[in-house]
Order: C-alpha cells, then sequence, then structure tokens
C-alpha cells in the first residue's frame, strides 16, 4: 500500500544514496497557481510524369510536409534521448550509485556535447524503473560525445556494472516541439507526471497543431518541464512531462483546465488522433538537474 506524505527537506544520508519516492520527495516551492492549366498536349506529357514521377501538387504537398517537420515542429536547435531502465529489484541501491556517480561525470565532462535535462526514478506506472532525458547539441553533438564516452575505459567498467542490474532498457532519439522549450534546470520539489502518447501514423501534425492552443490553457494551471516527439526509436510517439507539488495538486489542477476557455475543444480535436496513451509519476533523483 502506497502511503502519501510530505517532508521540507530530503531523508538525511544514511551511507547510501537515497532511492526517492512519493514518501520523502521535497516540498513545492512556487506558488500554483495551385499551377495555371497546360495546354492538352503538355497535359499529356504531364500525365506520364506524373505516373512516372509524381504530380506537381502532391511534390509541392511532399515539401511542405518535409518542411513542417523541420521548421515548424521541431525547435531543432537540440537532439534529445530518452533513456528507460527497469532494474532489477534488488540491485536498486547498487543502480542509483552507478549513475550518482557516473552521469553527473558524463554532464560536466569538458569536451561533451550534452546536457542531462533530468534523471527520475517511476513511482507510479513501471515500478522499478528509471528514466532519463539527455540533451545534445544536435546530431554533431550526440556523435561526438558517444565516441568520447565509449572510448573512456572507466565508461566501459561502468556499463558492465550497470547491465548486471538492468533487466531491460530502451531509448528513443527525439526533438523538442518548437513551441515548447525545455526548462533549464530548477529545483521546485514535488513530483512529475510523464504522459506519452502513441499517435496514429500520419497524425504528428494535426495532434501539434491541436495541442499548441491547448498549451496555454494548462500553463495557466500547473508548470511544464518540456514536451517531444520522437524521431528514431518508436516513431509517432510524444512525450510531455508536467511538474506538481503532489497528487493533490495534480488532480486540482487538471480539474481546473476544463474551466478554461479552449481546453475542451483540445481534448476533442486530439482524441480522435491517440492509439495508446500512458500516464506515469516520476520521483527527481538526488542528482537530477531537474527536481
Amino acid at each position: 500500500m502506497l502511503f502519501l506524505r510530505r517532508f521540507s527537506t530530503f531523508p538525511r544520508n544514511l551511507g547510501k544514496k537515497s532511492i526517492p519516492s512519493l514518501a520523502n520527495v521535497p516540498l513545492w516551492s512556487k506558488n500554483t497557481v495551385a499551377d495555371p492549366p497546360s495546354s492538352s498536349s503538355e497535359s499529356s506529357g504531364g500525365l506520364v510524369k506524373s505516373i512516372l514521377y509524381g504530380s506537381t501538387e502532391t511534390k509541392e504537398e511532399s515539401k511542405k510536409f518535409e518542411q513542417s517537420y523541420s521548421t515548424l515542429l521541431a525547435r531543432g536547435k537540440y537532439v534529445h534521448e530518452i533513456s528507460k531502465h527497469r532494474v532489477k529489484a534488488d540491485k536498486i541501491d547498487e543502480y542509483v550509485g552507478l549513475i550518482s556517480e557516473m552521469y553527473p561525470r558524463i554532464a560536466q565532462e569538458e569536451g561533451n556535447e550534452l546536457h542531462l535535462v533530468g534523471s527520475w526514478r517511476t513511482e507510479i506506472g513501471e515500478p522499478d524503473t528509471f528514466v532519463h532525458i539527455w540533451e545534445y547539441k544536435g546530431y554533431k553533438g550526440y556523435h561526438q560525445t558517444l565516441n568520447r564516452v565509449y572510448s573512456d575505459p572507466s565508461f566501459k567498467h561502468f556499463q558492465s556494472s550497470l547491465l548486471d542490474c538492468i533487466s531491460s532498457r530502451t531509448n528513443d532519439i527525439m526533438q523538442e516541439f518548437a513551441f515548447w522549450q525545455t526548462s533549464p534546470p530548477r529545483t521546485l520539489g514535488g513530483i512529475f507526471e510523464m504522459r506519452s502518447y502513441q499517435l496514429k501514423p500520419g497524425n504528428l501534425l494535426e495532434w501539434e497543431t491541436q495541442w499548441r492552443h491547448g498549451l496555454d490553457c494548462r500553463r495557466q494551471v500547473m508548470e511544464p518541464v518540456g514536451a517531444w516527439f520522437t524521431q528514431l526509436g518508436r516513431l509517432n510517439t510524444v512525450h510531455h512531462i508536467w511538474q506538481f507539488s503532489d497528487l493533490e495538486h495534480r488532480l486540482r489542477s487538471r480539474e481546473k483546465c476544463w474551466e478554461l476557455d479552449g481546453w475542451n475543444e483540445t481534448v476533442k480535436s486530439t482524441v480522435g488522433l491517440i492509439d495508446k496513451m500512458d500516464s506515469h509519476i516520476l520521483v527527481a533523483l538526488d542528482f537530477s538537474p531537474l527536481k
């Protein structure tokens, strides 16, 4: 059974890294609140070309579609990676100790082109699962950093020890939406909710258009952290994260959304675009830049 309590500080260091849960999260520190027609001869030739190469209209639509992904959806400055580790229950302390030492070091190492956005333990949704989000300075930074990290002998030892603690792992490469910049490091306390949507193929642009309008409503009553869409890995997936003081705050905030103009329309417009959705409650690890 899960008991919810609130403490003003993290638990004291008892000789090992503390494992976060809803029972020991720090208190929230923020106040809530078309072309011209051609001749018949050209049309005849155009028909053949359309069959072989695609019509002019199709090419234009394809060009606009590709442009939308690169200039409308993505902010484009950074590449993000979301990594999930399912940890063996009897290896959690060892796992937390390993990443608490190595992950901040990787993020702070001069020459590595990345930042650690946050590291969390899943409290509700997938027990014993840890979520990490990294921010790279584009794909060039991604490749450069991985080459540096994997050439480090100490990382190879770390990786070997880490794999002994993990039962499964996944990762996706994502980009943040242009309308929602990922939050910089901060300490507000409380809990995080990560909502993940598996969209029906071909609906990402429509989802982004509708959700962008609804975000203004949500920002009035809850604290946004970031929103991303996958480019490699499990495609057609959207993740967004929010921060709350506790589960009661989350409940009140979500109820308040329905009182705001525009939110109801956003839900109606987006629910039909979704194939599957998940919600996970996360608690930040001690070294997480976002907590």
